[in-house]
């Protein structure tokens, strides 16, 4: 994998950055068409159907191998130095794919290769904790989710005890240039749902490495579990309620709909109180059949109690219950994240204030690249404004 140092370039110019966000919006809509060595996540818990990719220093994740993306026009082609991004067979941008990490042809004592334990994606090592979920294979499964399918594959095991966790971090440090941690888990039928173990898992990371740690977790029943989880030492933390939308809330994640999306607001709000402004997300998923005046709106409030929403466009994982869906198109989810990233610039929680995770990797969404244009047009000229929701 590229040294941090390689691949995140200096900062770009804002034409660079505005040209550099249009072209994730859109590789992340089409997919992208390998024709070169590619190290590549075919499946499983996100992110899914994932062509790790470094486009002019910006990290990015990619479809590579769903269905849809036989029709891309964007491809992947080696060059006589380096690597090149093409569209319909001209350049548009040069490339570095991410490298096999170094540590993955590591094992515990034990035996267990340390890429079941954790993978790093770009610059980021993650893992589910817990690989399995009390809603997996019944009614309740999401149908986004793909977590069953990570542990079908044989390429990961149910359960990564913490000091394996530990172990393989300070390895992806050391080796490979790993900058933070993300911990994730299968929610479990316990009032906690699974968050004081990823807290332990975290806790085990953070001592170990001392990488910043994100744990994710659904909202507990007793709040002050929230409590316990900061006391382990971590430093940022997930609470994904997936879309603002109840209607298709209930339809792709019955469990969290049952939950409520006030319910999740009320934990965001607890969580916020411990961890602070910019340190608490959630994913917001796009591309579901969700009414986007919810979605910006629901983004906005989150904003403003000092939650990342964190938007993606839907990518659908081979061998989940949405695995034939198609992701929205660039123009859906640019006219959402065209609202949003200015409310985030506007409100001071931007990505480069995340101490670690998915919204401080930005590699599965266009937000972090939208964000620093808007950034970069604001320093020492006047920022764009923040865009109405009718607009």
């Amino acid at each position: 994998m590229p040294a941090v140092e390689e691949t995140r370039s200096a900062l770009p110019t804002v034409d660079d950055s505005e040209r550099i966000a249009n072209l994730i919006l859109d590789l992340q809509a089409q997919g992208l068409d390998i024709r070169t060595k590619f190290e590549r996540r075919p499946g499983g818990a996100g992110p899914s159907d994932a062509g790790m990719i470094w486009i002019e220093g910006t990290p990015v994740t990619v479809p590579v191998d769903a269905e849809f993306v036989r029709g891309t026009p964007y491809t992947l082609q080696a060059e006589d130095d380096g690597f090149g991004i093409y569209r319909s067979g001209s350049r548009v941008a040069s490339a570095a794919p991410a490298s096999r990490p170094k540590y993955y042809d590591m094992s515990t004592a034990d035996g267990i290769p340390y890429n079941q334990i954790a993978l790093m994606h770009l610059d980021s090592l993650a893992s589910t904790v817990l690989q399995t979920c009390a809603y997996w294979g019944n009614e309740d499964q999401c149908t986004f989710c793909g977590i069953g399918v990570s542990l079908d594959s044989g390429n990961t095991v149910k359960v990564k005890r913490p000091e394996h966790l530990a172990e393989v971090a300070v390895a992806a440090k050391e080796l490979d240039g790993a900058v933070d941690v993300t911990l994730t888990t299968g929610s479990t039928y316990g009032r906690d749902r699974g968050a004081l173990y990823v807290g332990k898992c975290g806790k085990a990371v953070k001592e170990a490495s001392g990488l910043p740690v994100e744990v994710q977790f659904e909202p507990p029943e007793d709040l002050s579990v929230i409590d316990r989880v900061a006391d382990m030492g971590v430093d940022s933390l997930g609470i994904h309620v997936e879309t603002f939308d109840p209607a298709v809330l209930a339809r792709v994640a019955p469990p969290k709909a049952r939950t409520g999306i006030e319910r999740y607001f009320e934990a965001w709000e607890y969580a916020v109180g411990r961890f602070g402004e910019g340190q608490v997300s959630t994913y917001v998923i796009l591309g579901m059949g969700e009414d986007p005046e919810l979605i910006i709106d629901g983004c906005k409030r989150a904003i403003d109690m000092g939650v990342y929403p964190f938007i993606v466009p839907l990518r659908p994982v081979p061998g989940s219950l949405m695995a034939d869906a198609q992701p929205p198109d660039q123009e859906y989810t640019e006219r959402i994240a065209r609202h949003v990233a200015p409310y985030l610039v506007e409100r001071g929680i931007t990505a480069d204030k995340v101490a670690a995770g998915c919204a401080r990797c930005q590699a599965c969404s266009p937000l972090g690249a939208i964000e620093q244009s808007l950034q970069l047009a604001g320093n020492g000229r006047k920022l764009i404004p923040v865009m109405s929701s009718d607009g």
